[in-house]
């Protein structure tokens, strides 16, 4: 009895706790699972099914049919409601998180060998310009005359008195400061963000999504990478450039790959942001740039709750992102561990 409850090896449990860990692993793997296998088989009921109640077994419980499918997918009198939104999640979220991975991944990578001293003086008077060009804006003044004005005088503002500014801040403080930007939830930004892009004339376009995609994500992006780049030894940097190899030559041949795992995890965590999004979607597209998630939420009709097509829906959805991680598991675990442990 007491070897089933005692180890003979401090780094190996003992069988009684491994027993104790194995159960309590299957149990939450049945609890991560379960809403998986329900959306599976709920797209594979009849309407009548759903609404009498929950079944569970396939041809025990209920007969599986493809009517559902047919409907909402292959039947042309339904009209082609599902193509348009999937592509233009997939062009939109692969866009959005590509170019926050590359703006981020740079930034976070320029904080991490590169110290700055901004003056808070200055970015004070850069935010005062930017809130004269926004009212200029609002007024009716056209928005390129507003954006050129607005840069003159920030230029001569910071020719006149950045001398005069003496407090400067640091990397951290930078790095704070875009991290912090994540703090604040979409549902925050979304009336100036909706006013910006009205006065734009880029409401329910694919651009605008991007953008604002873009700038939800790109914290996220600068906390990741900027904790992995810290882990690269800086020693390989300058090995190169005694060897003569540029800045670039050097970000090409030895920063990238050795960040790829990051690069790939960090990119699979933004695009499931970007593919999942709702709130900046809800306001920002309209008929032409409709996403997936609208789309899901659009089946709560006036009958209530169509479940079959919710499934089928969210499958489709989850699917990709799915098939991606596990094509690139490896990749993502070695992103997610590394710069874990510091030396």
């Amino acid at each position: 009895m007491q070897r089933i409850f005692k180890s003979a090896n401090p780094f190996r449990p003992s069988p009684a706790w491994m027993t104790f860990s194995y159960i309590l692993l299957g149990i939450w793997t049945l609890i991560v699972l379960f809403p998986l296998y329900w959306l599976l088989i709920t797209a594979f009921k009849l309407p009548s099914a759903v609404n009498n109640g929950p079944t569970y077994v396939p041809y025990g419980d209920f007969q599986p049919s493809l009517q559902a499918w047919n409907d909402l997918l292959f039947d042309p009198s339904a009209g082609n409601l599902v193509e348009p939104p999937y592509l233009n999640t997939v062009a939109v979220g692969t866009s959005s998180a590509f170019f926050s991975l590359l703006i981020g991944a740079a930034a976070a990578y320029a904080l991490v060998r590169f110290q700055y001293r901004p003056k808070p003086g200055l970015i004070a008077i850069f935010a005062g310009c930017v809130l004269l060009a926004i009212g200029a804006i609002a007024i009716g003044l056209p928005w390129q005359i507003a954006v050129v004005v607005a840069i003159s005088l920030f230029l001569l503002l910071m020719q006149g008195l950045g001398k005069r500014f003496k407090g400067t801040m640091g990397n951290g403080d930078i790095t704070f400061w875009l991290i912090s930007q994540r703090m604040l939830p979409p549902v925050a930004v979304i009336i100036p963000i909706y006013v910006l892009f009205q006065k734009l004339g880029m409401l329910d376009t694919k651009i605008a999504l991007i953008i604002a995609y873009c700038a939800a994500n790109l914290p996220l992006v600068v906390w990741f990478m900027r904790d992995y780049f810290q882990a690269i030894p800086i020693e390989l940097e300058e090995s190169a450039f005694i060897d003569g190899a540029s800045r670039y030559q050097v970000l090409w041949s030895i920063i990238l790959p050795l960040s790829a795992p990051g690069l790939v995890a960090t990119y699979l965590i933004v695009l499931v942001f970007a593919w999942n999004e709702y709130t900046l979607a809800l306001f920002l597209s309209g008929a032409k740039t409709q996403t997936m998630p609208l789309l899901v939420a659009a089946q709560n009709a006036t009958r209530g709750p169509q479940w079959w097509n919710i499934s089928i829906l969210v499958i489709m959805m989850v699917a990709p992102i799915v098939l991606a991680t596990a094509f690139l598991e490896r990749f993502i675990a070695r992103g997610l561990l590394l710069g874990a442990v510091k030396s």
